[in-house]
């Protein structure tokens, strides 16, 4: 295909992809699912398990092969936007003022989904279903208990954003949590990537780069950033030219953490968390919120749900594996987290509404997978079973959080007050 008619069939494909997202994110609304759901399951709908799957031709004719390119190139552009805005309003007071319980329930939520999912891995190596060939068991292990452990920390925050829990002591528990929870399992996945290469170099370069890119954007950059905090402090409003310096600095670290191998949507979120607060961060995200999560994001959900064939699960034993490593990723993340949280003086109510928020993935499991796919670390089989995982256990969240949160009877009983004030 030409470049003119990838890009009329790109516009079409766009329209498709956002009317799909919408119409399936009213449903699942119906259901008190929010809409970053409804975007996973359009996602799957829209892929070769159920719209190639009625309608191959017309699948094939609006995804064609050689647009999926630049529809991923998009989809990373919205990721690394959305990490930044999820950093711009993260609240690092509260975790300071609970850093104990944070640390203990990342721990806990990283060490117990890692171990039991390094036992499936052990289990599954050999068959060949599940991994590639070549894939060494410590490989396939580390892999395997990367992918459990990840947190879904983007869809975790737009959750705590659409149920109102933004910048409250319990969202800012467990987005602390989270946060801690994914950046011990990308470090765990740049090892993993670089025994693919035979070069620990790889692998030490991603860590020690990521940490000290962390150290200087908190430390140097915060202190350069307040100074244009002030400026749009001052004029009432931020200028054009602030908010393209702002752009240029998101890309500029999404390239340097892709470049040494943690992953761009880590460097945008540090460098929001370094944006200077007050009007500066509501003009930020006035500005992207809406085209960010209503645009761009969608993009990566449809990406993955092409890469997604349910077809492929087609036995009681892939079933069962299925079955086992969703109970297996409950256990390992839900209720690790929550007894975690009790044993640092947590009350039940907050403790289960933690260790629900922390067992949601999604987004985060969706990269990761993906990273495996195409790295030629996992097969289409174990890719699609994981992502059934994703699915489900984000399902799982919101019920079983609103399920908690009535019985609490009132906010204030787990919490919910915020420190500072909550964006309307």
């Amino acid at each position: 295909m030409s470049n003119f008619e990838l890009t009329i069939r790109l516009f079409f494909q766009l329209a498709f992809i956002l009317a799909t997202c919408r119409v399936v994110g009213l449903i699942a609304r119906r259901f008190g699912q929010p809409q970053v759901v409804g975007e996973m399951i359009a996602g799957v709908v829209m892929g070769p398990s159920l719209f190639g799957l009625l309608f191959p031709d017309a699948q094939a004719h609006i995804f064609p092969k050689a647009s999926l390119t630049i529809t991923y190139a998009v989809a990373q552009i919205g990721l690394v936007l959305y990490m930044f805005l999820i950093g711009v309003e993260f609240q690092v007071e509260l975790i300071r003022k609970r850093l104990r319980s944070a640390a203990s329930v990342s721990i806990a939520g990283i060490v117990t989904p890692f171990t039991l999912g390094s036992l499936l891995a052990l289990a599954l190596v050999n068959n060949g279903q599940y991994f590639a060939p070549g894939v060494a068991r410590w490989e396939a292990m580390l892999f395997m208990g990367a992918a459990m452990s990840i947190t879904a920390f983007p869809m975790l925050a737009r959750i705590i954003y659409e149920r109102g829990l933004t910048g409250t002591s319990l969202g800012t528990l467990a987005l602390a949590a989270g946060s801690m929870d994914d950046a011990a399992a990308w470090c765990i996945l740049a090892i993993v990537l670089a025994s693919f290469k035979s070069s620990p170099v790889i692998a030490l370069s991603a860590i020690g780069g990521g940490a000290l890119y962390a150290i200087v954007a908190l430390t140097i950059g915060r202190r350069l950033l307040s100074r244009l905090g002030r400026r749009v402090e001052s004029e009432g409003a931020m200028s054009a030219p602030v908010f393209t310096f702002v752009l240029t600095l998101v890309m500029f670290a999404a390239w340097v953490t892709d470049s040494i191998g943690i992953y761009a949507v880590f460097g945008a979120f540090i460098l929001g968390t370094a944006m200077p607060r007050g009007l500066f961060a509501r003009e930020i995200q006035w500005r992207l919120e809406p085209l960010t999560t209503n645009f761009l994001l969608p993009l990566f959900f449809v990406y993955s749900g092409l890469n997604t064939r349910l077809g492929l699960v087609d036995s009681i034993l892939l079933w069962s594996v299925a079955l086992v490593i969703l109970l297996a990723a409950c256990f390992g993340k839900g209720a690790a987290c929550w007894l975690a949280a009790r044993l640092n003086g947590e009350d039940n109510r907050e403790a289960l509404a933690i260790g629900t928020l922390m067992n949601a993935r999604g987004l985060m499991e969706l990269i990761i997978l993906n990273i495996g796919l195409e790295r030629g670390v996992i097969t289409p089989t174990l890719f699609t079973i994981m992502v059934m995982m994703a699915i489900v256990t984000t399902l799982m969240a919101s019920p079983v959080f609103e399920f908690v949160y009535r019985r609490s009877g009132t906010r204030a009983d787990v919490q919910l007050q915020p420190a500072t004030a909550v964006r309307g």
